[in-house]
């Protein structure tokens, strides 16, 4: 079984876009919503058999983790609420293979779902990056057997670059596997807040990150703006 897990906070419309993506009555499929406590954005009903659990205060790590500890799947498949096209990212996961860990190409789009030459380029960095390093970020879709997460200890329990800190552990066992699979994000991040001014701050936080500042303090500056 693949537990499709998917964190969420005020992110009612592009997660119930997500969903229509996904075959939820699949017999070899679950789908877990681990939601921060929406207020923005309240969660509607989701679609049966759609697993919903609430997490409080919101952490992706915290969230991520309590979805893991339901999820009944040997392999777990990490997504952000407003990926898309992940169709044939699905078709992968589901079929056969030793335990592994790894991620997707990412295609960045504008709020339409559209593409932008900008967000062409940095998309193709961060491929690149992920790539050279093995070092995935939560717009890629993380997936991994479950045998492997538990030989790191489980998800890394932090409000930021959890998917940072996933990735140095696994990348000890083993280098991340690419399948050559493009899957979209929104880009509206770097579209409202300028290109290069997203990726210098993108950098700087990893940056902190390395030379030890605790995730909780480099989260309230995040979320601050």
């Amino acid at each position: 079984m693949l537990s499709v897990i998917i964190p969420v906070l005020n992110d009612a419309a592009p997660l119930l876009r997500l969903l229509a993506e996904i075959p939820c009555a699949s017999a070899n499929l679950e789908i877990i919503v681990v939601d921060g406590g929406s207020e923005i954005s309240p969660l509607p009903r989701l679609p049966e058999p759609v697993r919903l659990l609430t997490v409080s205060p919101a952490s992706r790590g915290g969230q991520l983790a309590a979805g893991v500890r339901v999820a009944r799947g040997e392999w777990l498949w990490m997504l952000h609420a407003d990926n898309a096209d992940v169709a044939s990212a699905l078709q992968f996961l589901l079929q056969d293979r030793p335990p592994c860990w790894g991620c997707f190409d990412v295609r960045l789009t504008t709020a339409n779902g559209g593409s932008h030459r900008a967000l062409q380029l940095v998309a193709a960095m961060m491929n690149w990056r992920s790539r050279i390093t093995s070092i995935c970020t939560g717009d890629q879709g993380i997936f991994l057997h479950r045998s492997l997460l538990e030989e790191i200890g489980g998800i890394p329990d932090q409000p930021l670059m959890e998917d940072i800190e996933l990735s140095r552990r696994l990348k000890r066992l083993k280098p991340a596997t690419r399948p050559g699979i493009r899957i979209s994000a929104s880009g509206r991040r770097w579209l409202n807040n300028g290109v290069v001014t997203t990726i210098l701050s993108m950098w700087l936080f990893r940056l902190r990150y390395y030379f030890g500042a605790a995730p909780e303090a480099l989260a309230r500056r995040y979320y601050r703006g």
